[in-house]
């Protein structure tokens, strides 16, 4: 409901030069909290960075066995490649000297992509969201593929499968036997992913991809999409800062360096500049 100007002139004055309601934060002389967790007292020690990682991203405290299923895809998710490109940024970042912390930041931003990367989970998850839907309303895992391949005349191009240089995915083989060792069951995302990527395989030779495998996880946990972007907002920065070190040790501006003529220009022709 869309506030009167009276009552959001009253909302805003009661958070006048105050901050309320909030979810955390250091009591002088107490300890320092998030969500009822005292950080000093409870949990610095005994817990590691990825339940206070969890804990700030949603609000939850997470199981022990979670955080270790989360920091385990942290390391599926960050290569230390320099082709891959929010690396290249870092890369760049590194050869031309720039700071780590500009560099990397620069490279989580390149991340933060609806096509790849970070930002590429709000949307997948609502794709996922309605295959779940499609599969409840009683369509098969192989109509679900029949219906999304003909939308692409034939191509399999279904969010969260397939992947545009290799075929298959070792990344999600191993999360998915980490998991089974953490004990985590299969849940009704995974499940249909599963069931969809045998079809995949035997008709298209494609499968579940490491962004699928992650949604589709994070999914069965209750996370929703907001909570997973959350989650896994920075996930790529240890890769970049990698590939910023490696060009830092070398001769400044001799990652890539381009020549004049390896640009192909299509613009005017050249031409004299006008006399003064």
């Amino acid at each position: 409901m869309k506030l009167t100007e009276q009552a959001l002139q009253a909302s805003l004055d009661k958070h006048r030069d105050k901050l309320i309601e909030r979810n955390g934060g250091w009591v002088v002389g107490d300890g320092v909290f998030s969500h009822g967790q005292n950080l000093l007292q409870g949990l610095l020690g005994n817990k590691s960075y990825f339940h206070l990682l969890i804990l700030n991203a949603t609000g939850e405290f997470p199981e022990d066995k979670l955080c270790q299923w989360l920091e385990a895809s942290f390391i599926c998710l960050s290569w230390p490649d320099p082709r891959i490109w929010c690396n290249t940024i870092g890369a760049y970042g590194g050869s031309a000297r720039a700071t780590v912390l500009a560099s990397t930041v620069a490279g989580i931003l390149g991340s933060d992509s609806s096509m790849y990367g970070t930002g590429f989970y709000p949307v997948l998850v609502k794709y996922l969201e309605e295959m779940l839907m499609l599969h409840k309303q009683g369509m098969s895992a192989e109509e679900i593929v029949d219906q999304e391949v003909a939308k692409t005349k034939g191509k399999v191009k279904m969010l969260g499968f397939a992947r545009p240089i290799a075929k298959g995915d070792e990344r999600v083989v191993e999360m998915l036997a980490y998991a089974k060792k953490l004990e985590f069951g299969n849940g009704k995302y995974i499940t249909l992913a599963l069931e969809i990527e045998r079809y995949l395989l035997e008709k298209y030779d494609e499968s579940l991809n490491i962004g699928g495998y992650i949604a589709c996880f994070l999914l069965d946990q209750n996370f929703n999409a907001q909570q997973i972007y959350n989650l896994l907002a920075i996930y790529v920065n240890s890769g970049i800062t990698a590939c910023y070190q490696a060009e830092l040790e070398k001769d400044e501006g001799h990652f890539l360096p381009m020549r004049c003529d390896d640009i192909e220009y299509t613009g005017p022709k050249a031409r004299e500049l006008p006399a003064e």
